[in-house]
């Protein structure tokens, strides 16, 4: 009976032997670490406000939201967060998920289905290509950030629906996708553009609005944007965003919305008190890109391979697998927390670390950080 799962252990043997091997390494609540690798870009993960909002919400609502959102999981807060992020981003509805996963696994399953032709870019993230695999739709791949590409894909698809899916921010490199083109594409082959925003939320745009209301889109009757609650607004969760009737239609037919468990009242009440700082705040979402940029531009003249970051992403090549991760666990070891990517989670194949800037960062924290991802880059 023990051998049917033999096969995990060759399994493991392939990826330690291929320097891939992943562990998790849970972090202490007073940790000491300069944090680079998490994805707190407003620095309101620990907040009073925040936090506080939290601890509130749990002690009036109880721990969890206690069912599905169509059965006792939507509480006031749940409704009164919708209604702020709808407003906040300017699009007619917005709807709240238990993760940004399940928001993207959502929204593309809903909107597409097997009369429909799924075009996307090649670096969209993992959440959005399980979705595409759900979907049942025809799904072609695109390369990256190709405009021309996208066109000719929608224009000779075999279906009569068709939506784009992309980034809006890339997760690996940092890097902007075309969103006006992609949009006036879209309109010329009759697609919808869904768009993952959630790098771009509380960093781009008019006091951190997003990347799709800085391309000029907010409230486009032909756009779906998706977002997470636990990236600049330091909670947790997902969204999705749009006109009322594609609201509606998620609500009775995304099926990771209607048979998961609702978001806790915490986290929504931490994402709402967070959106408020960030409208009282704006400044924040600015600090963030100067703090990417200025991190991008230091560790460029210091001879590294970086990245130009469209928002707080911030990029730096390795050599190799089993380089990018000595280099991560070196910077560790000297007190910067940073990220490492390796195949196959970076679809060019490319190992990095990957940096992410907040705003609540100092001069001296960047050059701390600065000092120790040069002192222990690969020789």
């Amino acid at each position: 009976m023990e051998q049917v799962f033999d096969w995990l252990d060759a399994h493991a043997d392939d990826r330690r032997r291929a320097g891939l091997s992943r562990q998790l390494r849970p972090r202490g609540y007073d940790s000491d670490l300069l944090d680079l690798a998490g994805n707190d870009y407003l620095g309101l993960a620990r907040d009073k406000r925040v936090a506080g909002a939290a601890a509130a919400a749990t002690l009036r609502w109880g721990a969890g939201a206690t069912g599905s959102r169509l059965v006792t999981g939507t509480t006031e807060l749940h409704s009164e967060l919708e209604f702020e992020l709808a407003r906040f981003c300017g699009t007619q509805s917005a709807l709240v998920f238990s993760s940004g996963f399940a928001a993207n696994l959502g929204a593309v399953t809903a909107l597409s289905g097997k009369n429909c032709s799924i075009v996307t870019d090649s670096a969209i993230h993992a959440s959005l290509i399980d979705g595409c695999r759900l979907s049942r739709a025809e799904v072609a791949v695109v390369g990256h950030s190709d405009p021309a590409a996208a066109g000719r894909a929608l224009s000779t698809r075999r279906t009569e629906r068709a939506i784009y899916v992309t980034d809006s921010v890339f997760s690996v490199d940092g890097d902007l996708a075309p969103l006006a083109e992609l949009a006036q594409l879209c309109r010329e082959n009759k697609a919808a553009l869904i768009v993952d925003d959630a790098h771009g939320l509380g960093v781009l745009g008019e006091g951190g609005r997003g990347a799709v209301p800085a391309a000029g889109l907010a409230g486009a009757p032909d756009v779906v944007t998706t977002v997470t609650l636990s990236k600049a607004l330091g909670a947790q969760g997902g969204a999705v965003l749009g006109p009322r009737r594609v609201i509606k239609h998620l609500v009775e037919n995304a099926r990771s919305f209607i048979f998961d468990t609702g978001l806790a009242p915490s986290s929504v009440a931490a994402a709402l008190s967070a959106l408020n700082v960030l409208k009282e705040e704006p400044d924040r979402a600015t600090r963030v890109l100067e703090v990417a940029q200025t991190l991008a531009e230091r560790l460029k003249a210091a001879g590294l391979s970086v990245s130009d970051p469209a928002a707080a992403v911030v990029s730096v090549r390795a050599p190799s697998p089993d380089a990018a991760l000595a280099w991560s666990n070196d910077c560790r070891a000297a007190g910067v927390w940073v990220g490492c990517f390796r195949p196959p989670s970076v679809p060019d194949s490319i190992s990095r670390l990957r940096l992410t800037a907040r705003a609540d960062l100092t001069e001296g924290d960047i050059d701390r950080a600065v000092d120790v991802i040069t002192r222990c880059a690969p020789r």
